[in-house]
C-alpha cells in the first residue's frame, strides 16, 4: 500500500534533519539504543530468574 523508495526516504530524512537538527537526532538515537538495550537486558533477567 505505502511503499517508500530510496528517493522518498531521502526526502523524509532531509525533513527530519531540518526539523530537529543533527545534534538532536544523534541524542534521540542514543536514547533509543539505550532503551532497547535495557529492554533486552530486562527480558534476559526474567529468563535467568525462571531458570533458577
Amino acid at each position: 500500500m505505502f511503499r517508500l523508495g530510496p528517493t522518498e526516504l531521502m526526502i523524509v530524512l532531509g525533513i527530519v534533519i531540518l526539523l530537529f537538527g543533527v545534534g538532536r537526532i544523534g541524542k534521540i538515537a542514543g536514547e533509543l539504543g539505550s532503551g532497547i538495550r535495557s529492554f533486552k537486558e530486562g527480558l534476559q533477567g526474567e529468563n535467568k530468574e525462571e531458570q533458577q
